[in-house]
């Protein structure tokens, strides 16, 4: 490794190790990204349910109650810093205020979800987003991200700070007069069920890759695989400590794209989570490690959603069809799963 590169990935490391002045800017700045399309809107009546198997229902409280939700993650730093807050909203919260602690169940199972209330002696009800439609709605993008809700159903507050704005937004929103409720016509979430599986026809969707280009999720001539590496900038670094089985899949998946990125006989598209990451952060991990993979990033996390993708990294091959013939996350990219990847090759060869 050269001094440059030595360089580059230091600088890389250093910019994603959160929490750091850097890192709040940023999560500050996904956060008003965020409120921007939700501030004002009306959500629906939501029924969610805990971690211990019990329906909330949302919409029976509209009307009575404003609601407060923080998403937030077992390995996200700023989010244990900011645990001790939300405890104290709800031991403040009364007859006027729902507070629900949602983890967004990325890269994180319901064991460790469980033990992470228990450590910290949650005592309000405990959702995990499972399928990522819970933050599909209200626009995640950082951790932790707080949403703040009125009695009448309108989002007043988005953001990513324990802060004065936050206090101000719960205190506003419980200072609402209740309003008549016609109760609960509850929309359920995370009954529905529409990822791909293995055979499913991948969407005809057309994404824009760093360099302004448009890319096909598969091969439009029918000719080639494609392989689709779901990642995210800052794995390598800031799992290395909290998730290092992952931090190493990131970077082994990493130097399979920048070792087999220019065989063109398989197509390669890297697929960015769009949490805690930014166009200028997925740049930068392109230009420190030189990947030669055309990169996108999925900043609604559309396609994470739609392949099902929870973990990072994960594989998923679409064949010259256009349909899923594979997919490899968690512990299936173990062992020599990923090496066999460029074998692919060799099959479209033939």
């Amino acid at each position: 490794m050269d001094l440059r590169r030595i360089w580059l990935s230091a600088l890389l490391l250093s910019a994603l190790s959160l929490p750091s002045p850097a890192a709040e800017d940023t999560g500050q700045t996904l956060a008003r990204s965020a409120a921007a399309p939700l501030q004002g809107r009306t959500i629906p009546p939501l029924v969610l349910t805990t971690i211990d198997g019990d329906a909330l229902d949302l919409g029976a409280v509209r009307g009575r109650k404003a609601l407060y939700l923080e998403f937030w993650a077992t390995w996200c730093t700023p989010c244990r810093e900011q645990m001790p807050h939300l405890k104290a909203v709800q031991r403040s919260a009364g007859h006027d205020l729902q507070v629900v602690a949602v983890n967004i169940g990325f890269d994180d199972t319901p064991a460790q979800v469980a033990a992470y209330r228990a450590e910290h002696g949650l005592r309000m009800p405990v959702v995990r987003d499972g399928d990522g439609r819970l933050g599909a709605l209200f626009g995640l993008r950082v951790t932790p991200q707080h949403v703040v809700v009125g009695k009448d159903g309108r989002i007043l507050h988005v953001g990513h700070r324990a802060d004065s704005k936050l206090d101000d937004a719960l205190a506003s929103a419980r200072s609402q007069p209740a309003v008549p409720a016609g109760g609960s016509v509850g929309k359920v979430i995370g009954t529905g069920d529409d990822r791909l599986r293995a055979g499913d026809r991948a969407p005809a969707r057309r994404l824009r890759t760093l360099e302004g280009f448009e890319v096909a999720l598969a091969d439009p001539t029918h000719r080639r695989d494609t392989v689709l590496v779901f990642l995210s900038p800052w794995c390598e670094s800031y799992f290395a400590v909290t998730r290092p089985a992952s931090a190493r899949r990131c970077r082994r998946v990493r130097e399979l794209m920048v070792g087999h990125g220019r065989e063109r006989r398989v197509r390669w598209l890297g697929i960015a989570s769009g949490l805690w990451a930014t166009q200028d952060d997925l740049r930068d991990y392109r230009n420190a490690w030189r990947v030669p993979v055309p990169l996108t990033l999925d900043a609604d996390g559309s396609l994470f959603r739609r392949f099902g993708v929870r973990s990072l990294p994960a594989v998923v091959v679409l064949g010259a069809d256009g349909r899923v013939a594979r997919r490899m996350e968690g512990e299936t990219l173990d062992g020599g799963a990923l090496e066999a990847l460029p074998t692919l090759e060799q099959r479209a060869a033939r």
